[in-house]
């Protein structure tokens, strides 16, 4: 048995980049930053902050939901597999590697940029993006 599951929490590096390949099908790359927080050790050791960057791929209804609501430094929480890939570097003739996070699932955590409404998407890749939008944080039942 073998699990590939990955599960992050983080803000939008830049905004997505979104492109439709031949057959019609919407794709987005962008950066994800998680963060460890800075810490002091019961020794007085400084740990400083130490953030990870996570190159994420979404694919149809989500790479849509992020063309319309995703920006740089939206919060948000994504669920997929881990993947690496590789090809040879015209230029230099080497092998290179990338390492991406190919979303299942994702949901919008922060507020828009311009403090109008909160949007909450969440969807998977089989199924058609869900967008609700609430007007404010006290609509929340709990």
């Amino acid at each position: 048995m073998s699990v590939n599951k990955v599960i992050l929490v983080g803000n939008v590096g830049k905004d997505p980049d979104v492109r439709y390949v031949e057959t019609g099908v919407c794709v987005a790359n962008f950066p994800l930053a998680t963060s460890d927080r800075a810490y002091t050790t019961r020794s007085g050791t400084q740990v400083p902050e130490r953030t990870e960057w996570h190159n994420i791929v979404l694919w149809r209804g989500l790479a849509e939901v992020a063309e319309k609501y995703v920006r740089k430094g939206t919060q948000l929480y994504i669920e997929g597999k881990i993947r690496t890939r590789s090809w040879v570097d015209a230029t230099t003739n080497q092998t290179r590697y990338i390492t991406e996070i190919y979303a299942d699932n994702m949901e919008i955590l922060g507020r828009r940029q311009d403090g109008s409404q909160s949007v909450s998407a969440v969807s998977s890749a089989s199924s058609a993006p869900q967008v609700e939008e609430s007007s404010s944080a006290d609509d929340l039942p709990f």
